[in-house]
């Protein structure tokens, strides 16, 4: 079979905006996704690619053959040049990952594929794809569910949303935008919509 063009949408917004609730809906309308965290967590998890490298730059973050996440999460929070070393391991294994799924879609019968990446503009990504997908809340709904996460501080947001492209800059680089602090109807609603939209773009794209 051969290659199909595949139309690329980012989807990233800042912590606990909702990404992946709205992951969910873009799967349920039959668009693969490709979840940058998910393949972390598999790296850090027991036998994972990630887990000798990052152990040997971090003595003792490792419990049982994989990455005690939390462990880590100390060594590197508020430590640009521990967070560098870390994504200079992490980073390319993602990247290989990410290439193996668009292998997958190209020889698929679908031409959209959606890229879930939570520090898109962080790391200068945005302009590698064909639309960038924003999902955003106002502050008071996204700090109250930071804070609802178990091991959650005051603190440790407020660190993560340092290290974070604000959601105002998020939003103004956007192709489309997915409102969350709105019933979950209504975000599908927007998530179906911007389905529809990208189907479009897609084929306008394979018949340029």
């Amino acid at each position: 079979m051969a290659d199909n063009p595949v139309f690329k949408a980012a989807l990233t917004g800042s912590i606990a905006m909702g990404k992946s609730t709205v992951a969910g809906m873009l799967r349920d309308a039959g668009i693969p996704v490709f979840d940058a965290d998910a393949v972390v967590h598999r790296l850090y998890a027991r036998n994972g690619k990630a887990v000798k490298p990052v152990g040997r730059l971090f003595p003792g973050v490792v419990r049982q053959g994989a990455i005690d996440r939390g462990e880590l999460s100390k060594r590197v929070l508020n430590n640009a040049d521990a967070m560098a070393r870390l994504e200079s391991i992490v980073h390319p294994l993602v990247r290989q990952e990410q290439e193996e799924f668009m292998k997958s879609v190209k020889t698929s019968d679908n031409n959209i594929a959606v890229f879930d990446i939570p520090l898109l503009f962080e790391t200068g990504r945005a302009e590698e794809f064909d639309a960038v997908l924003v999902v955003s809340a106002p502050y008071e709904v996204q700090r109250a569910r930071a804070l609802a996460r178990e091991d959650m501080t005051e603190e440790k947001f407020e660190a993560i949303l340092a290290r974070q492209v604000s959601d105002e800059q998020k939003r103004s680089a956007a192709t489309h935008i997915i409102s969350t602090g709105v019933p979950i109807d209504d975000t599908r609603a927007q998530v179906l919509a911007i389905v529809c939209e990208l189907q479009t773009l897609a084929g306008d794209q394979q018949h340029a």
